[in-house]
């Protein structure tokens, strides 16, 4: 589960979104916020409301001023510190809402922003020291959430950084962020991480000198443990690996942070903290509980030190051994994977019954807070993470939980850890229960499934049905023209573009079709997430244009011109859609005016770097036949000869794939030697190919799939092993006997498995089929094919009606999308090239039937 996606849930039961007007006057903040007076300037953008002198001129970079609150002083603190800011002519802004606030303060929010009420635009360093002096005084005994990124001043809510003013960006680390300049004009990473400090060019002001001793003057002696090593981190604070100093005894410590990590009962992480500690002392002496050891607190941070229990998440246990996500698993897979899934959730079940004898229930059951130790071959169990956890007799009901896991708010006591473990019982077998907080009516089927798929015992199905099933309600049905035994697949892609049609939201200003959450990081613009990327899918899959639409990106891109010139991200995408559409003047002005971003772009791959940029200079080449555009294309195409040529080879983290990889640079080497016939570029092709699959590794099936991290192994197109394989099939039209090549096979075996936990494009099951199809499209291979139709029938896992139309869910299933990248569109430009029987699943890839040449 990837934890940001929760604070983009708050807003909206259907779709991401930030938080935003809720309806109630007495959410908004502009009520606390006393008159600005004449010659002011006003305007909200996102979560934020700026205010701002007509007059002010701010520097691009500086000391800027952050004050937090907790729900409880918010008004009175904002009313104070916008007075202030008033009376003293000082630009400033705040969150809109306390719906906002609530959701920056919540337990899965991003450190980085927690806490974090007004931000205040000190012009110059005199300035700073008498904002943060008046102030200090104005807001003595307030409290506050502590701003990780930032240096406290003094003990009260007053934090301050120095950081950009303006927006600026800069590549780092494949990623483009915000940024900050040094003296030279170089710009560089704006850090916002959970530690203070100070660029290396910058003086501290001399007012801030004592604070920054105090902050480090802390006594080393008070903190008995040494740590080693972070297990997790959560707006609540962190879990940690350590040692005792007294006797170097390895244990874990949780640490939980005043006012943080709040729940929907606006209980902070160090309330829970100290439930989790009453709760295991009640627990002692049971085998598979954490032993507790300690709790204290240094500073204002309060401590937790237990015994380290042996295993890892049931999850992982999961992924290395479900057998529906391997190629070609066998009868006998499956009858010894169920075995062992039994036997590990009956374990689980008597560890959660001896809970329940000393009157405790968990309340917070699911895939994270289940250890598996399977060292000794046995699948040991423990439970870990007890702070939602109450006695029987509290009659409480946890205010937090896991999206799949959490029981509705009509259960109560033990029954609370009885929907937990019936969801547990689904999980196992088909792993996809967070789909049933968007549409309850998706059980039965799914329990169907795994019936029929895994020799579960007489009973066990009617088991879960009984349990999860929503309790005395009407549920809305889920049934979609993809639960028919034959879909009508034309039926089923007017469906998908009725889904994304009746979502439009033409009256926002931020987005037209709602997608990811990376909307509210790139816009909603453009390829990837937004709606030239929405439009273009409808119009290439033969679902019309939409004028009144195309008019929305026109006007909204004028208003709010990209910040990144990338293809997937930004500008190059919007412009190849414009341009198709025959806004062609539009799409000029919009290449013209990222010509610098382009120049100081170095990331080489196709989402937001060179090889998308350099692929659409190509593709605005042909269509025009400019020569200026060509010869941007070439020089574009010789920079990523020369980065390959320099490039370190595998990191910590892997990147490969078509969005991520240099899978991308080779798909525009492959165009490059097209248009040029120069052999030079399937050479640098054939070397892009090779160093992706230096960053891939051999699953357990035998396949090849892009390595994650140290455990998990990715096939996908966007990341992962099946972006390589569509460019390999690109190469394999121009030199079939190129060595890489020899690993195609390994690498389209990936794309097999059953279980795909995602319908979309880029990350799930939608790219899978498109890959799948270039192979069967290349060679007619049988295997492929018979994936193909596999892919085809397991979509109506994931489909929900909407408005006459039928969805998809996006990224960790917690909400639909219908972008290109996660959502209803990708799916439907998958749908289209498969049966349709050509390549055009996205810009740059073959079209039609294809054969190899002898070119290179």
């Amino acid at each position: 589960m990837d934890l940001r996606y929760e604070a983009f849930c708050f807003a909206d039961p259907l779709f991401f979104d930030e938080q935003r007007d809720v309806g109630k006057a007495d959410d908004d903040f502009a009520a606390v916020v006393p008159p600005a007076g004449p010659h002011w300037r006003s305007g909200e953008r996102g979560i934020w409301r700026s205010l701002s002198p007509d007059d002010a001129v701010l520097p691009a970079q500086g000391w800027k001023v952050h004050v937090s609150a907790v729900m409880d002083n918010a008004d009175r603190v904002l009313r104070a510190v916008a007075a202030y800011c008033f009376e003293h002519r000082i630009a400033f802004k705040h969150l809109r809402t306390r719906s906002i606030l609530l959701a920056r303060n919540s337990k899965y929010a991003p450190r980085d922003g927690s806490g974090k009420l007004v931000t205040i635009y000190p012009p110059d360093e005199e300035c700073l020291e008498r904002v943060l002096a008046d102030l200090s005084a104005e807001l003595t005994g307030e409290a506050g959430p502590y701003i990780l990124s930032d240096l406290r001043y003094g003990e009260g809510p007053l934090y301050t950084r120095y950081g950009g003013f303006a927006e600026q960006w800069v590549e780092a680390d494949g990623t483009r962020v915000l940024a900050i300049s040094k003296p030279d004009g170089t710009l560089v990473p704006d850090k916002r991480g959970p530690t203070f400090s100070v660029p290396d060019w910058v003086e501290l002001p001399e007012c801030l000198a004592p604070h920054l001793a105090a902050r480090k003057g802390g006594d080393p002696a008070q903190f008995p443990y040494r740590v080693s090593k972070s297990l997790h981190f959560s707006n609540g604070g962190g879990v940690y690996l350590a040692n005792r100093l007294a006797d170097d005894h390895e244990l874990v410590l949780k640490e939980a942070r005043p006012h943080a990590g709040l729940d929907r009962d606006l209980v902070d992480a160090v309330a829970r903290l100290e439930r989790e500690h009453r709760i295991l002392r009640r627990l002692a002496d049971i085998p598979g509980i954490p032993e507790v050891y300690d709790r204290f607190q240094v500073w204002e941070h309060h401590f937790l030190a237990m015994r380290f229990v042996p295993g890892k998440p049931v999850g992982a246990w999961l992924a290395r051994n479900y057998p529906l996500t391997r190629r070609d698993a066998t009868e006998q897979d499956i009858a010894d994977y169920t075995e062992r899934a039994l036997a590990l959730i009956g374990r689980v079940e008597r560890l959660v019954a001896a809970v329940h004898e000393r009157g405790v229930v968990f309340g917070d059951l699911h895939a994270l807070n289940i250890l598996v130790d399977d060292t000794d071959g046995q699948d040991t169990v423990s439970l870990i993470d007890f702070e939602l956890a109450a006695g029987i007799e509290e009659e409480t009901k946890p205010a937090l939980g896991a999206p799949g896991f959490r029981a509705q708010r009509d259960r109560t006591g033990f029954e609370i850890d009885e929907y937990a473990l019936a969801a547990l019982r689904l999980w196992l077998f088909l792993p996809l229960n967070t789909i049933l907080e968007l549409a309850p009516a998706k059980l039965a089927p799914l329990v169907d499934f795994a019936e029929r798929r895994f020799p579960l015992p007489e009973g066990y199905g009617r088991r879960i049905l009984d349990v999860l099933a929503p309790r005395g309600e009407d549920v809305p049905p889920a049934l979609t023209q993809l639960d028919e035994p034959k879909p009508d697949w034309a039926v089923v892609r007017k469906s998908i573009a009725t889904a994304i049609l009746a979502s439009a939201t033409p009256d926002r200003h931020d987005r037209l079709f709602p997608g990811d959450i990376q909307q509210f990081e790139v816009g909603g613009l453009g390829f990837g997430y937004g709606a030239a990327g929405v439009l273009h899918a409808l119009h290439v899959t033969g679902e019309g244009r939409y004028p009144e639409h195309e008019q929305w990106l026109l006007e909204t891109v004028r208003r709010n011109p990209p910040s990144r010139p990338g293809f997937y991200d930004g500008t190059h995408g919007i412009a190849y859609v414009l341009e198709n559409f025959g806004h062609h003047e539009r799409a000029d002005e919009l290449i013209a005016a990222s010509r610098h971003l382009v120049e100081a772009t170095t990331d080489h791959n196709l989402e937001g770097g060179l090889a998308g940029i350099g692929l659409n200079y190509l593709h605005f080449a042909g269509t025009r036949q400019d020569g200026e555009f060509r010869q941007t294309a070439l020089d574009i195409g010789e920079r990523l000869g020369r980065a390959l040529a320099a490039d370190a080879g595998p990191l910590k983290f892997a990147r490969a794939g078509l969005m991520s990889g240099w899978s991308g640079p080779g798909l525009l080497f492959v165009r490059l030697f097209e248009a040029t016939g120069e052999r030079t570029w399937l050479d640098l092709a054939e070397q892009a190919v090779e160093r992706d699959l230096q960053e891939c590794v051999p699953a357990d099936d035998g396949s090849l799939q892009v390595r994650d991290g140290e455990s998990r192994t990715l096939p996908y197109v966007g990341m992962g092993s099946a972006g390589v394989a569509l460019a390999a099939e690109e190469l394999a039209a121009h030199r079939p006997d190129a060595d890489c090549l020899a690993n195609l096979p390994r690498l389209l075996d990936a794309c097999r498995g059953e279980f795909v936990i995602h319908p979309g494009l880029m990350l799930g099951r939608a790219g899978l089929l498109a890959t799948l199809n270039a192979e069967v499209r290349r060679t007619g291979d049988p295997v492929a094919r018979a994936a193909v139709d596999l892919h085809l029938s397991r979509f109506a896992w994931y489909a929900l009606p909407y408005r006459d139309g039928l969805a998809f869910p996006g990224n960790q299933l917690l909400r639909l999308s219908m972008d290109l990248y996660t959502g209803g569109a990708g799916v439907l430009l998958a749908l289209a090239a498969t049966l349709d029987g050509h390549g055009a699943v996205l810009p740059f890839l073959s079209h039609g039937p294809r054969s190899s040449t002898t070119g290179g």
